[in-house]
């Protein structure tokens, strides 16, 4: 406890969210019928889009309410992907078993916008992290790596999104180098999945599930609004659902950054 006359760390900040000191930063895309959500080939099996179906709304089936049932894949918009959602991590931990340390802290963006506009199946190579560390300075805090392309600019068009398996990614040698990363907790992104679209023919097929969800590190999938971010200093906040024996699970995902960083 603090002592007396002190203010607590968690009081001040408080403090600095009700005065706009510390802004919030929402980095989820919203979660709808059109939202994107990626096609596998045709003899696998397929991921749920979001549906819903309407229980009642302020009518004969319940005068006074408004409500929704509604079906999804774990996997579907914005959403967090646990170590056991990949046969490399089939013996780690579930979305319900994550520690809620894991949830709360550092974020790092790393941009590649420019080459992605240039080549859309971009592979980030070991040697653009290195050179991100080299600008910006060593990690020691266990921290998120977030990786931004540019690709949110497309969410409101769907096809255009998933750009016919066209998206970038990572480079198979990158991955294995990421999750041997003592400081890296999970690995952020802003298109459908965390590997490239054409990832299923690579040498290492999915290399970003293969290498990070073995290592017990975690995934974040379309996430939006990056570029608001600095490149080190904000805090993310990330609220999956606690499915006992979920592989994963939609996620309104946040940042906390000074409030003068954004505008």
């Amino acid at each position: 406890m603090p002592e007396l006359g002190t203010r607590s760390p968690v009081a001040a900040l408080a403090e600095a969210l009700a005065g706009g000191s510390v802004e919030v930063l929402d980095l989820t895309a919203p979660l709808s019928e059109r939202t994107p959500i990626i096609v596998l080939p045709p003899e696998r099996g397929q991921a749920w889009k979001f549906q819903r179906t309407e229980i009642s709304r302020y009518d004969e089936r319940g005068d006074h309410v408004f409500w929704n049932n509604f079906s999804m894949s774990e996997h579907a918009g914005t959403h967090f992907d646990a170590p056991v959602h990949w046969v490399s991590g089939r013996d780690r931990i579930d979305v319900s078993q994550v520690p809620p340390a894991d949830l709360v802290a550092p974020a790092l963006v790393l941009d590649a916008s420019d080459r992605v506009a240039a080549d859309p199946e971009f592979l980030l190579q070991v040697a653009d992290v290195e050179a991100w560390l080299a600008a910006h300075g060593p990690v020691t805090e266990r921290s998120w790596l977030l990786y931004r392309t540019g690709w949110d600019a497309r969410v409101g068009d769907p096809a255009g999104f998933l750009n016919e398996g066209r998206t970038p990614g990572v480079h198979p040698d990158c991955a294995a180098w990421l999750a041997e990363q003592p400081w890296l907790i999970g690995f952020g992104v802003e298109t459908v999945g965390t590997d490239a679209g054409r990832a299923a023919e690579f040498s290492q097929p999915f290399p970003c599930h293969w290498h990070l969800h073995g290592a017990g590190k975690y995934g974040l999938t379309q996430l939006q609004n990056l570029s608001r971010l600095p490149v080190r200093g904000a805090l993310l906040v990330v609220s999956p659902l606690p499915i006992v024996g979920g592989s994963g699970s939609p996620a309104r995902v946040y940042a906390l950054l000074d409030g003068s960083v954004s505008e």
